[in-house]
């Protein structure tokens, strides 16, 4: 798979505090793109579906799992990972069990 279809994970590193929502909203502001927050409660699915932009996750709060069906893989985000999808990647996710928050940007193609 060509690297322009890959997803990109970001892992925040363990050795540095949390960041908070402030933090990660400048980190993608600073990217020209418009973070907005969202969230959802313990074991909530998402089926698999796909966008015409390139999503931008960054995790806030708990665990989300992202499950790449084309690619029979899965990602997990925990507080502070951040993950690119490409356009047009199917995923699907399921939220941990302590719920999830998270601050998302599109970028179009």
């Amino acid at each position: 798979m060509a690297d322009a279809l890959r997803p990109k994970v970001t892992r925040w590193p363990a050795d540095r505090p949390a960041p908070d929502e402030r933090q990660l909203r400048a980190l993608l502001s600073a990217e020209n793109v418009a973070p907005y927050a969202w969230g959802n409660p313990p074991g909530d699915r998402y089926a698999a579906h796909r966008h015409p932009y390139h999503k931008i996750v960054f995790c806030l709060t708990g665990s989300i799992e992202f499950e790449l069906p084309e690619r029979d893989e899965t990602i997990e985000l925990r507080q502070g990972d951040r993950l690119d999808l490409p356009p047009q990647l199917e995923h699907a996710a399921l939220v941990g069990a302590d719920g999830v928050v998270c601050l998302e940007a599109h970028r179009p193609r």
